[in-house]
């Protein structure tokens, strides 16, 4: 498995890319994508010879990140990309990773599935098989 992005909750896609553009340099390389089943919308930023962001802002008061998002946000998940999802489930299972979504189709993802678990030491992974990205423009 390897890091595919770092997921960090805003309050404001507009605010928080701002906020990456203007800190970090940053661009916007993707949509703006509403996850229907996660009431969130997602943005993913890039950057040359770094890691991709992925800012997650809640979409209705039912997301479960929208406490997180009204107290400011911040680091919420690192997402691990693997060769097969239903191989690697059972794999973090065995290593006590608990599930907290299961296998959903992911609207950022071109509908590709996706899982989050929640490790020891509170870390919250998302787990996918797939590098496509809706709306993902080649590196700037």
């Amino acid at each position: 498995m390897v890091i595919d992005h770092i997921g960090i909750v805003v309050r404001s896609l507009e605010e928080g890319i701002q906020q990456w553009t203007d800190l970090f340099g940053y661009r916007q390389n993707s949509d703006i994508v509403l996850n229907t089943r996660q009431k969130v919308k997602v943005v993913f930023l890039a950057k040359q010879g770094s890691l991709p962001v992925k800012l997650v802002e809640p979409s209705e008061p039912a997301s479960p990140v929208y406490l997180f998002a009204r107290k400011g946000g911040g680091l919420h998940h690192l997402c691990f990309r693997c060769e097969n999802l239903k191989i690697q489930i059972p794999l973090l299972q065995a290593k006590e990773a608990k599930f907290l979504v299961p296998p959903e189709p992911g609207e950022a993802f071109k509908n590709h599935d996706i899982a989050f678990f929640l490790a020891k030491n509170n870390l919250n992974i998302e787990l996918i098989d797939t590098r496509e990205k809706q709306g993902w423009a080649q590196e700037q």
